[in-house]
């Protein structure tokens, strides 16, 4: 891709994304330093290379990831996959079921224990050994249905990808180093909700185990470090704020999908808090010992303003 057309494409992707144009200089600061340095990563390989982006809510970690998976592919040539973490949630009715049998918090979408790892390692798998006219359907979620869409609508990847992109609030995260960690309380939820310990527990078990058999295999590891649990808050508020605004937008829905039950779930702010609480054990632990260990660390200012990429070379 010339000059203008990398320029073209950054507009493009601006507008599409409804981005300020000064995020031209993000791209040029941040993004395509990363996307230089996951090409390189990529020439030393002879095989496809997973590279996790993790981040808290928020931090920007879904843009980044288009950025990056439309300049590999069409400036560097090299065809990008990516999915998210969040398409991998269980669907409602799973995890009712999981509610059910383990513990009522895990109704809630987010922490490990409430996403089919087994289908993001067969996307991840399909995507590898793929061929030319080879079809991977990536998964999709509704966060505005609390539900996994049909498989009809998933979007689909043509081809073997060379680089495979997973982004996710958790991605890479470890899990609890001692029981009496995990037994301290680190807000209201976890005191009220699970005084026992029991979904914790169940949270980290699975942290130590698929979780981290699905991470082990990660090349490289991105992280977007968010400057505090509170900035995180904020961010999320916002969020909702537009999806909420986007549901106002789209079109009513028909009585049909609402006798089925498929109506707009859209948290008000203090939903939100709780919702929060959720993901702040993880988020804060994250925080605290990824930036030490992570490939790749690139500062969150609470404005969503990008630092340079902090780059570590494996050994």
């Amino acid at each position: 891709m010339s000059s203008p057309e990398l320029t073209n494409t950054i507009r493009t992707l601006i507008k599409q994304e409804s981005l300020p144009d000064s995020y031209a200089d993000t791209v040029k600061k941040t993004i395509l330093p990363l996307a230089q340095h996951l090409h390189s990563l990529k020439q030393a390989r002879n095989e496809p290379i997973v590279i996790g982006i993790h981040g808290a809510q928020g931090t920007g970690k879904s843009t980044l990831t288009l950025f990056l998976r439309e300049l590999l592919t069409n400036h560097y040539r090299i065809p990008t996959a990516s999915f998210s973490l969040d398409d991998l949630y269980l669907t409602r009715a799973e995890r009712e079921q999981r509610a059910n049998e383990i513990h009522p918090l895990f109704i809630t979408r987010g922490v490990p224990g409430t996403h089919d790892l087994a289908l993001g390692q067969h996307v991840v798998d399909q995507l590898k050994a793929a061929h030319r006219d080879t079809e991977t359907a990536i998964p999709a979620f509704d966060k505005s249905r609390d539900d996994r869409y049909p498989k009809a609508q998933w979007p689909v990847f043509k081809g073997r990808a060379d680089i495979i992109l997973v982004e996710g609030w958790c991605v890479g995260a470890v899990p609890a180093g001692s029981e009496e960690e995990l037994m301290e309380p680190v807000n209201e939820l976890e005191r009220s909700e699970d005084p026992e310990g029991l979904w914790r527990r169940n949270v980290n078990s699975c942290l130590k185990g698929q979780y981290g058999r699905f991470f082990s295999q990660l090349d490289s590891l991105i992280m977007l470090r968010a400057p505090s649990m509170e900035c995180v808050l904020t961010w999320r508020t916002l969020q909702e704020q537009k999806l909420r605004d986007r549901s106002r937008a789209a079109p009513k829905e028909s009585a049909s999908d609402q006798k089925a039950g498929n109506e707009l779930r859209i948290m008000s702010n203090e939903e939100i808090a709780r919702f929060i609480m959720h993901y702040e054990r993880i988020t804060r632990a994250s925080l605290q010992e990824m930036p030490a260990r992570a490939d790749c660390v690139i500062n969150v200012g609470e404005d969503h303003s990008f630092g340079e990429p902090l780059i570590r070379q494996r050994q």
